[in-house]
């Protein structure tokens, strides 16, 4: 991958997923890669993110890894020393840019406001994480900002459901959408990974 563009054609689905033990990365990646996501955003939330970012690298070669929720410089430069194929952020400062795209890493750039995504349009960036999705305004912002900006497209996050998620990916404008109802809190918790390869199946068939 060679731009955030080739981000968004890789799964319907990015499965946005949180862990609190670093063992149960890799069985997560492999429940998602064989419900048919080739994808996991791993964000970093918890102290275990790195070491699982390591494990799923190393492991789950069949899987793209990315880091998300990278806030900071510093932790850009951790998540691709992790092993780390892509990573994504909230939001995008001029520092937080210059870093990630120093690691030569494919990434999303976060982007809330018309002005947040005009300004990394500025910066030659066409592919952008949008948001937090619903709060901002979710389809009918991303409809509305399409006529004036209609070479941007977005990865929606934040809120988005099963659901809701058909209505975002029929829109010109979304490559794909970020979801964490792939991975429940409860599932990982009693290790269903049966459970995730089965809500897999179901994100895949949305594409």
């Amino acid at each position: 991958m060679s731009n955030g563009q080739e981000l968004l054609e890789l799964s319907p689905v990015v499965p946005v997923v949180v862990v609190d033990d670093a063992a149960d990365a890799a069985p997560v990646a492999r429940a998602l890669l064989a419900g048919g996501i080739r994808v996991i955003e791993l964000t970093l939330r918890t102290p275990a993110a790195l070491e699982a970012i390591e494990q799923v690298a190393s492991a789950v070669p069949g899987i793209v890894i990315g880091a998300g929720t990278v806030t900071t410089p510093e932790q850009a430069k951790q998540a691709t020393d992790a092993g780390a194929k892509f990573l994504v952020t909230p939001g995008c400062t001029d520092r937080l840019l210059e870093a990630v795209s120093g690691t030569g890493l494919p990434f999303l750039p976060g982007a809330g406001t018309v002005s947040e995504a005009m300004r990394l349009a500025e910066q030659g960036l066409t592919a952008m994480k949008f948001f937090p999705a619903e709060p901002s305004g979710g389809v009918a912002f991303l409809k509305a900002i399409a006529g004036p900006l209609p070479r941007l497209r977005f990865c929606p996050t934040g809120g988005i459901t099963v659901g809701s998620a058909p209505s975002y990916l029929a829109l010109p404008t979304v490559g794909c959408v970020g979801g964490s109802w792939l991975t429940p809190k409860d599932a990982l918790a009693a290790k269903d990974f049966d459970r995730i390869t089965a809500l897999a199946k179901e994100a895949a068939a949305l594409g």
